[in-house]
């Protein structure tokens, strides 16, 4: 199975750091009074999903540094309970995009999780907490796609992202449906249609990830399709996958059906479209 090749420039992960943009943050983290908030934006500096294979020797730490994340990124990611490692093992790599919050007095899990709109279960998953643990005034949280509001401000409204736009390329992934929520976490949309209902790949290209049980980073079973035009498309919480990893598909092959696996609260598909803009 081809591999995806690790993104340049690594930084130091041997004490779990991630990227963050702090002065050029997307979000400002200047509160209204003028303060500065206890929180900036994480992210990583690629948004392409990979896949690793384990060889003789490969620890946690080095596999983090060789994709510029973090060790708890590839264990949130893989469901994965320690910090063993297998030789020939498949890693999925999936950047995680958050909220770092530095803990105050009187922080809980609770808290935290409702000032940032996370998810207390993926915040516990994602920094190897229990229900019961006792935060650590000045340690630091990372809630994985966890927002934090900007004061409002008059004057030209923030930029596109820049993402580039392939006119007529993706064909939606389902036939009916609704967009239940707009673009959100990796550039992405929800479409709410009844358990069951078809998946189809939205361009044609190579499977790279499909896996079925488990948490998964909140996807739960879900489906990476790698596209000859260098993005990759994504579609999570599925009740079924029809195809495996190194399967060619065309446009509009059914790929698997709906469902509600994963962080879900309705049946439907998550869909992202990774390198370039979602049309839907």
């Amino acid at each position: 199975m081809a591999l995806l090749v690790a993104v340049a420039n690594p930084l130091n992960t041997q004490n779990n750091t991630i990227p963050t943009i702090e002065g050029n943050a997307l979000v400002s983290n200047i509160g209204p009074s003028g303060m500065v908030l206890d929180a900036s934006i994480s992210k990583p500096t690629s948004d392409q999903i990979s896949v690793y294979v384990v060889r003789p020797g490969d620890t946690l730490s080095q596999i983090a540094e060789m994709f510029n994340v973090t060790v708890n990124t590839i264990k949130w990611g893989n469901d994965l309970s320690s910090n063993t490692l297998k030789e020939g093992q498949t890693l999925v790599i999936l950047p995680i995009s958050g909220v770092k919050h530095t803990v105050a007095k009187g922080d809980t899990l609770a808290s935290i999780a409702k000032k940032y709109k996370g998810d207390i279960e993926e915040i516990m998953a994602y920094n190897d907490l229990q229900k019961n643990s006792s935060l650590v005034t000045g340690s630091v949280i990372i809630v994985p796609d966890g927002e934090v509001l900007a004061p409002s401000y008059s004057g030209s409204p923030i930029k596109s992202s820049g993402l580039k736009e392939y006119k007529g390329y993706y064909m939606r992934p389902i036939a009916g449906g609704r967009k239940t929520q707009g673009i959100h976490g990796y550039n992405g949309v929800d479409l709410a249609a009844p358990v069951g209902t078809p998946l189809f790949a939205a361009a044609d290209g190579e499977v790279i990830i499909a896996r079925f049980g488990g948490w998964n980073g909140g996807y739960g079973n879900y489906i990476v399709i790698r596209h000859p035009n260098g993005t990759q498309t994504l579609y999570a919480h599925n009740s079924k996958n029809n195809v495996s990893v190194g399967d060619n598909v065309s446009q509009g092959d059914v790929i698997g059906t709906v469902g509600s696996t994963g962080k879900s609260t309705g049946a439907h598909v998550h869909f992202e479209i990774r390198g370039a803009k979602n049309p839907f």
